[in-house]
């Protein structure tokens, strides 16, 4: 018998030989190159797990895990009040940098906390629950927030200083035991009064020596941060409704419905905001 030569196949007919058959193109199992290195298909990852991401896409993740935005409106706020109590610029920069390090640590902390709640609901924008940022990366940059805020803190004064940490120990609290509950609003409320404190004793370097706030400014400035807190939860009532969070917003929102509550709360919000830009104008800030 012979050898079947390349290209053709052999079939034995009925006499016994064998005859020759050409072999197709289409005959031929496919053969996938494999792919080159660093090619998406590289390396392969087992269904579920969370797709790689460059240091570029790292940073950005956890830096949105920090709540920036409203870290941010936070720095500025604090910026524009020591602005209006006639105190130079380079305190502007410095109280509001201070404000920003701490609300940007809050937000890391919150994300970390509530992890396991936020995979369960699977609620949209957390980078920790969806898997793409590793906790230890996140803790790492919250370890790193802290080393920040302590000095930019105190530059500002150590009493100041101290208030404003306070608000970092409280938004810890908040976030362990407080926030998925009645009193929610309670980290909300001594952390915007913490702040208008840190504003009103501030001054340049940690000898520096300010003044009491005014009360009414601060009743005021509290109840703000009670209005903040259901502005803030509003967009993710139907995904705490799904977990196990019953803060106050989303209690009153099943009682009224959101856009009731939307409204009423933009109406408080206007007159507390009007209130105190009264107070700070007539009174005063800090006494």
């Amino acid at each position: 018998m012979s050898t079947p030569s390349t290209g053709t196949d052999g079939d034995t007919d009925s006499s016994g030989g064998t005859r020759q058959r050409t072999v197709r193109p289409s005959d031929k199992p496919a053969r996938t190159p494999p792919p080159r290195p660093g090619s998406p298909g590289s390396a392969a990852r087992t269904p579920g797990e969370p797709p790689r991401t460059s240091l570029v896409g790292q940073l950005r993740a956890v830096v949105s895990a920090m709540h920036p935005r409203q870290a941010l409106a936070f720095g500025v706020a604090v910026a524009v009040l020591v602005a209006l109590m006639g105190r130079p610029p380079r305190e502007w920069l410095v109280s509001g940098a201070a404000v920003l390090v701490v609300q940007l640590a809050l937000g890391l902390i919150d994300d970390l906390v509530d992890t396991e709640e936020d995979r369960q609901t699977q609620a949209p924008g957390k980078p920790l629950a969806s898997g793409l940022v590793p906790r230890g990366n996140a803790t790492y940059a919250l370890a790193v927030l802290v080393l920040l805020a302590v000095p930019l803190s105190l530059q500002n004064g150590l009493v100041a200083g101290a208030l404003l940490l306070a608000s970092l120990v409280v938004g810890v609290v908040h976030d362990r035991w407080l926030h998925r509950g009645l009193l929610s609003w309670v980290g909300w409320a001594a952390t915007f009064a913490l702040l208008a404190g840190f504003v009103s004793f501030g001054g340049w370097g940690r000898e520096a020596e300010g003044t009491a706030p005014v009360t009414s400014f601060v009743v005021l400035v509290a109840v703000l941060g009670v209005l903040v807190h259901v502005l803030v939860a509003l967009p993710d009532l139907v995904t705490d409704h799904r977990g196990t969070v019953r803060h106050l917003p989303l209690r009153i929102a099943l009682r009224t419905g959101t856009p009731r509550l939307l409204l009423a709360t933009a109406a408080l919000t206007a007159l507390v905001l009007a209130g105190c830009a009264y107070v700070a104008l007539t009174a005063g800030i800090a006494r």
